[in-house]
């Protein structure tokens, strides 16, 4: 039973907004160096289980006005990190798995949450993060930085104008060839990410292309997942890859035998307005990077992947004037103010836009651009597509998590700047 509404909710504004940051693996340093570069930030905390990395990024913030405290070596540190009374913000980019009881966790010790993606691996974890943002009043956002990719936030400004119509269809991906990473022994701690592949199947990846897309459908605010298909293909690669190095290295051993996914999850969505949505998800074939990011409407289409970005209007794809024009004529002010600062911070600029939105938006006292749902919708992807797979490919219902909210709640991302945007970026 929902408890409050935490779509398009307010909490008010902090001068200066305090920060404690748990896992300093891979996007932990980086997130720290960002926040570090924000007016109005403090980062007054730090944690990973492996001292050496807490100390490199203490070393990475010598020079700035950051000193923040180190909790490192035993696995429940973290804790200690969210019980602080001078933080507002826990940002978690551990492992996956973990990421769930330690939003939960943080909650409840008064601390808003933004978490690396997915947040969840099961409707149960969704579900209590639903209750306890409700509950706390505590903002819970996924760090999900591919929204705020240039050619992403342009499509999704052309859809709120109308441009592509009534959108029918939505195509997205997360493919990228990432057997070297997932066979790494020092990339990854304890090699978790090829734990996770190994007995698990669906889509246990699957926001980054998603959420775009979503976010252009106004999923949970205006429309919501009704049901999912996902079929899955053998995997053809890594369990050849684990036998192979085995062979040569007997650390290898323990994931020889183990059942992988497989290489190719394709899952099908069905909105309760009837639009769909594919979504697929390969790490292990030697593929190039690609979101593929379609939109199919009444009036429009769109395509990111394969390059070039393409934009149609009465069934041809534009021409490079035709594009420039269109681009200069619907580019939101989000993307216009960070310009050219936002595009050196990686992933095409969305690592610094999501970064500074979130702090601008806790300091003005603005709604996050996602909330909750949005984490918990996405992220039951995951489970909800492994379901599916182990029942040969049948069909499984997506629960509302905002409890019939969806039809009246409204989109809560402002591309457009209208309020905020006052954060400067200290270079």
């Amino acid at each position: 039973m929902r408890q409050f509404n935490m779509s398009g909710y307010a909490t008010p504004g902090l001068d200066t907004v305090r920060i404690g940051i748990i896992g300093l693996g891979q996007r932990g340093p980086h997130h720290t160096r960002i926040m570090s570069t924000l007016e109005g930030v403090e980062i007054k905390a730090l944690c990973d289980v492996r001292p050496e990395k807490v100390d490199a990024v203490k070393r990475q913030l010598a020079g700035t006005a950051h000193s923040p405290v180190l909790y490192s070596r035993h696995e429940s540190e973290w804790k200690k990190l969210c019980e602080r009374d001078d933080v507002d913000l826990v940002i978690i980019t551990t492992p996956l798995y973990q990421h769930a009881e330690m939003a939960v966790y943080a909650m409840n010790h008064g601390k808003h949450v933004a978490s690396e993606v997915p947040i969840a691996c099961t409707i149960e974890d969704c579900w209590r993060l639903v209750e306890t943002s409700e509950r706390t009043r505590k903002h819970c956002m996924m760090l999900e930085n591919y929204c705020y990719m240039e050619f992403q936030l342009l499509m999704l400004n052309m859809a709120r104008q109308g441009v592509f119509g009534q959108l029918v269809h939505g195509d997205c991906a997360y493919i990228a060839n990432k057997m070297q990473n997932n066979f790494s022994q020092s990339l990854y701690w304890e090699m978790w990410w090829l734990k996770l592949y190994a007995g698990n199947k669906g889509n246990v990846y699957p926001t980054h292309g998603l959420g775009p897309i979503c976010q252009m459908m106004d999923i949970n605010r205006g429309d919501r997942f009704d049901y999912l298909v996902s079929v899955e293909s053998e995997d053809f690669g890594m369990a050849q890859q684990a036998r192979e190095l085995a062979a040569c290295d007997d650390s290898f051993a323990p994931y020889a035998n183990k059942d992988y996914r497989g290489n190719m999850n394709t899952t099908l969505i069905r909105t309760a307005k009837g639009r769909t949505i594919m979504v697929q998800h390969d790490p292990t074939t030697p593929s190039p990077h690609s979101l593929i990011h379609g939109i199919y409407g009444t009036k429009g289409a769109a395509l990111y992947d394969p390059p070039p970005p393409r934009l149609s209007q009465g069934g041809h794809w534009a021409s490079a004037e035709e594009f420039t024009a269109l681009k200069e004529k619907y580019t939101p002010a989000i993307s216009k103010k960070m310009g050219q600062l936002a595009k050196e911070s990686g992933h095409g600029g969305s690592d610094l836009l999501i970064d500074w939105h979130l702090i601008d938006c806790l300091r003005n006292g603005l709604p996050l651009d996602q909330d909750v749902y949005d984490a918990a919708t996405w992220s039951a992807v995951t489970p909800l597509s492994q379901w599916s797979v182990n029942n040969r490919s049948n069909s499984i219902e997506v629960p509302d998590f905002t409890t019939g909210a969806w039809k009246k709640n409204q989109p809560n991302m402002d591309i457009s700047l209208e309020r905020g945007g006052s954060t400067k970026v200290l270079t």
